[in-house]
């Protein structure tokens, strides 16, 4: 499948001073990409949670740290939706330091479609036919690039 990406700055604070980013922060990206897709697909990740009590929720997560990206680097975060299964996005992520041209983190992450309980337990649901059209309408489309 096609991917979906968007530029970002590293922040002041988001790797040492050699450019090792820090872990936290590589996930911090690629979510807040992943979230912006979602938002742009119509689905904002927010009223999903407030309106409908369900979200996609990180099932399983594996990033290595490939090269550095310094403060005011600009880094493109791609990710590759892999496969959609029953309850889960499973993504592919990249991330590369624009201003040198090396690769900074990869990895991938699993997504389960899930509904917040009552109780406040988290309650896995198959994805909405609707949410698997438009992700795959727009991760088809030419020009994958966020604005």
């Amino acid at each position: 499948m096609a991917d979906y990406s968007k530029e970002i700055h590293v922040n002041w604070g988001e790797s040492d001073p050699f450019g090792l980013v820090y872990y936290p922060r590589e996930l911090a990206w690629f979510n807040d990409v992943e979230h912006d897709l979602f938002r742009e697909i119509g689905y904002p990740i927010d009223r999903m949670i407030q309106e409908e009590r369900r979200s996609f929720v990180m099932g399983d997560v594996h990033f290595r740290f490939v090269g550095p990206a310094a403060y005011g680097d600009k880094v493109r975060c791609s990710l590759v939706l892999e496969e959609i299964r029953e309850r889960t996005l499973h993504w592919h992520c990249t991330a590369l330091n624009l201003t040198t041209g090396a690769q900074v983190a990869e990895g991938r992450a699993v997504r389960i479609h899930a509904q917040i309980q009552q109780d406040g337990n988290l309650k896995s649901l198959p994805i909405p036919e609707d949410i698997r059209l438009a992700l795959k309408r727009r991760l088809s489309a030419k020009g994958n690039q966020a604005p």
